[in-house]
């Protein structure tokens, strides 16, 4: 058995101290027990002690042009002409900088307290639009980035049919993401022969047409009936307005009429949604994957959270920013700005807004990844982070994680990551970070000499 004494630690519960842990050789906490005296030659978390955050929502290739696009390329910039840049570096990739691109990236989520990721991937062709020899290449990549660095992993293969609602015919830059039902099942059977927790992801509304998402979930259900799934949805308000356009519904409402929406499902951003469409997809149990660094990047709009009575969790997509904290900053200020208060996702039972943002985001993490990472407690997975900064001395354990969420400033106050019993960093460094950002900076090279 492994073993970690805490002084404090943020259980479900709240916070506790004096807190032992043990787990198995799977990584599998066995004991979480408050107000004991450590055994001797037991190891001590170094600081407070908190669970890790599951990351529901990442493009891995795309941290390879964050920052890159930020000029004014047209008379109004907006996703769309974001996205038409994305397409050119999409067009590009290899596995080989795919890997290298991700394994940094995963490295950088460690480092910035995230302990998992749901990996959204629909780049699955080579540049002309042809399956590999294996058509789980890409997938595969990303899964072998995920264990060099020793994130926890979901996978979800996404389906992408066309470009456009009414199953408009699909665009020549969009040729490596478009696949049928079948082949997008057999990739996530090739993953799952090779152990790897998976869901699916039909692409949005616009990309994949009513016919196929029944088949998709009909093929899904016969493989495995407890995989998540997860979908865009509403992120754009001319989303929303080209769906009514062709059904004469909202995109959720659409979803809710026509798909078994329930626990398994993630609705990635969920930006405009109706007060009709928020009560229907709570009563779901439906989790809501928030976004707030790339939504904020992108012009999206703000979700209103505090209408939202719901499961949530928080992703970097994009990752303009990977930084665990700050997608909780970032969500509680654009609340603060649109209602013009101050601690607003807080409440009578919470009303310390930095733990409630974090117990939260790891709970809806933990639905959305379909995996045993929701807390520090029997039955879950040993993944937790070590706070520790000589500016935290002297707080409480719940101030040190406000200032942690709240007046970081860039100082990296993470200094332990354990994922599955496993420390990963340790004095706030990954032992691969060094060669990863060296391989990620070859493959950004690369990248960009092809495209000029």
């Amino acid at each position: 058995m492994n073993a970690l004494f805490a002084a404090h630690a943020l259980l479900p519960t709240g916070w506790a101290s004096d807190v032992l842990l043990r787990w198995d050789d799977a990584g599998t906490l066995q004991c979480v027990e408050a107000g004991v005296a450590p055994e001797a030659g037991t190891p001590r978390a170094i600081g407070v002690l908190v669970p890790g955050l599951p990351n529901l929502h990442s493009h891995a290739f795309q941290r390879a042009f964050a920052g890159l696009t930020e000029y004014r390329g047209a008379a109004q910039d907006s996703f769309w002409t974001w996205r038409d840049l994305m397409y050119r570096f999409a067009g590009r990739i290899s596995p080989d900088a795919l890997e290298d691109i991700a394994s940094h990236l995963y490295v950088e989520m460690l480092a910035a307290g995230y302990t998992s990721v749901c990996e959204f991937h629909y780049v699955h062709h080579d540049p002309a639009g042809q399956p590999y020899a294996n058509p789980a290449e890409m997938s595969l990549r990303l899964v072998a980035a995920a264990r060099r660095a020793g994130i926890g992993l979901t996978m979800l293969p996404v389906l992408y049919q066309h470009s456009g609602f009414g199953a408009k015919a699909p665009r020549d830059d969009q040729r490596r993401f478009i696949g049928s039902v079948d082949g997008l099942l057999r990739i996530l059977e090739t993953l799952r022969e090779k152990g790897v927790r998976c869901g699916v992801a039909p692409h949005s509304l616009r990309a994949v047409a009513a016919p196929a998402l029944q088949e998709l979930l009909a093929g899904l259900e016969r493989i495995d009936a407890t995989a998540p799934v997860h979908i865009h949805i509403a992120e754009q308000i001319q989303e929303v307005e080209d769906c009514l356009a062709w059904s004469g519904q909202r995109p959720v409402q659409w979803l809710l009429d026509h798909a078994p929406v329930d626990a398994r499902w993630c609705l990635v951003h969920a930006t405009h949604l109706d007060d009709r469409e928020r009560q229907a997809a709570a009563k779901r149990g439906a989790v809501v994957g928030l976004c707030p660094s790339t939504e904020a990047n992108l012009g999206d709009g703000v979700f209103d959270a505090v209408a939202w009575h719901g499961s949530w969790g928080i992703g970097s997509d994009s990752h303009a920013s990977v930084d665990a904290a700050e997608e909780l900053r970032l969500l509680e200020y654009t609340q603060r700005l649109s209602k013009r208060q101050r601690n607003v996702l807080a409440d009578a039972t919470r009303p310390d807004v930095a733990e409630a943002l974090w117990q939260a985001a790891v709970a809806g993490g933990a639905q959305a990844a379909a995996r045993p990472i929701a807390g520090v407690a029997p039955g879950q997975q040993a993944d937790f982070v070590v706070l520790g900064d000589r500016l935290l001395e002297g707080l409480t354990p719940a101030q040190q994680l406000s200032s942690h969420v709240f007046a970081s400033q860039r100082r990296n106050t993470v200094q332990e990551v354990w994922v599955g019993g496993r420390c990963r960093v340790q004095n706030g460094r990954h032992p691969g970070a060094e060669a990863a950002a060296e391989r990620f900076v070859a493959a950004r090279r690369r990248l960009l000499t092809e495209l000029r």
